[in-house]
């Protein structure tokens, strides 16, 4: 079976390259079967195999430094440096340079297996052209922040809903069962040098959070200062599993601070690759975003298109590549990111039955 095999092979190289929690992988394991978007969100070292057998054209399109890993989850919230609550992409633990349809059509997939799934409500095709036309726009408008304050006050409603609560946040923060082993010392160096004071007493709790990176050692520093809580997590990480797809055991280079560091967004002070660990404070509105604590009246096709819109925003790092972008995009055919993002659906679909049964 090819995801069995696809998967032994790619948990082997991470335990190669970092420390594997054997109980969360198992976790990991059981996710995958309980449904496709689960299985989406959990195997993009997958992906990247399938990707240029399924998509070759859409494969070979022009590179930029794409987030890899996107898809309708992989949104959420953050405070700039003036304190400004900001809304966008959330994770680049996949960012590698790939063709900028690949986030798109991810994107896309994505969108699909959620609409699938009653978790969107809203046509398919419908979904597909707002998350090309917000990208389109991105694109021509050059870029720009979704900055939740004066402006996007329909997006800061979707952003802030009830899940996201202080007090309900905290409560599962405090829940957090305490690490019994040894934590890593330069993981503890990276959550202190990210709390807000030196010196402070905190607890390091274990977090099992994603799917993606489920598997991984994942730190919590939790802490009391000045009348409230704080947290800092520190996740471990690794090249992206497109390295492991092309079986280029020299390259050791992580992109995920360059790639937020050349975007067109407002960047989070509170994010930091240290070592081998990513680095970053949590809170009630630092955090990604679940279908599931989507409030229920919210307008989707706007919110997709604001995804595709965000997703220009990212690609806009890749400056030299834009125009090249724009031009591949301006050739393409109506209709073919819902194309291939059918296609895509159809070869994972194919996976997670393999996954089920095996």
């Amino acid at each position: 079976m090819r995801i069995i095999k696809a998967t032994k092979k790619y948990e082997a190289w991470l335990a190669e390259n970092l420390t594997i929690v054997p109980a969360d992988l198992a976790l990991k394991h059981t996710h995958m079967a309980e449904d496709l978007f689960q299985f989406l969100r959990a195997t993009f070292y997958r992906w990247v195999q399938v990707w240029p057998q399924v998509c070759p054209d859409l494969a070979r399109a022009p590179r930029v430094l794409a987030v890899g890993d996107l898809h309708v989850e992989n949104f959420g919230t953050w405070r700039d440096q003036e304190g400004r609550l900001i809304w966008g992409v959330n994770d680049f633990d996949e960012a590698y340079p790939m063709a900028y349809t690949n986030d798109l059509v991810r994107l896309a997939a994505s969108t699909h297996l959620a609409i699938s799934a009653d978790h969107l409500a809203v046509g398919i095709e419908d979904a597909c052209g707002a998350i090309l036309a917000g990208y389109r726009e991105g694109l021509e408008a050059g870029g720009k922040p979704f900055v939740l304050e004066e402006n996007n006050k329909w997006l800061r409603e979707v952003a802030t809903g009830e899940l996201r609560d202080p007090v309900h946040f905290w409560g599962k923060m405090n829940a957090l069962p305490s690490v019994r082993g040894e934590v890593p010392k330069s993981a503890r160096k990276a959550m202190e040098e990210l709390l807000p004071a030196p010196g402070l007493v905190y607890r390091v709790a274990h977090r099992v959070a994603g799917l993606g990176s489920l598997g991984r050692e994942r730190y919590v520093a939790l802490a009391d200062w000045e009348g409230g809580r704080v947290a800092r997590e520190a996740k471990a990480l690794l090249p992206s599993a497109c390295v492991w797809a092309k079986d280029d055991k020299g390259s050791k280079k992580i992109f995920y601070e360059e790639i937020i560091t050349t975007a067109a967004r407002a960047l989070d002070p509170f994010v930091h690759l240290r070592g081998r660990w990513i680095v970053r404070r949590l809170a009630p509105h630092c955090s990604r975003i679940e279908m599931t604590a989507l409030p229920k009246k919210r307008e989707e096709e706007r919110l997709l298109h604001s995804m595709g819109f965000e997703t220009a925003n990212i690609h806009l790092g890749s400056k030299r590549a834009v125009k090249n972008v724009r031009r591949d995009l301006a050739k393409r055919k109506p209709g073919w990111i819902h194309a291939a993002a059918k296609k895509m659906g159809d070869a994972l679909r194919k996976d997670w039955e393999e996954w089920r049964k095996g």
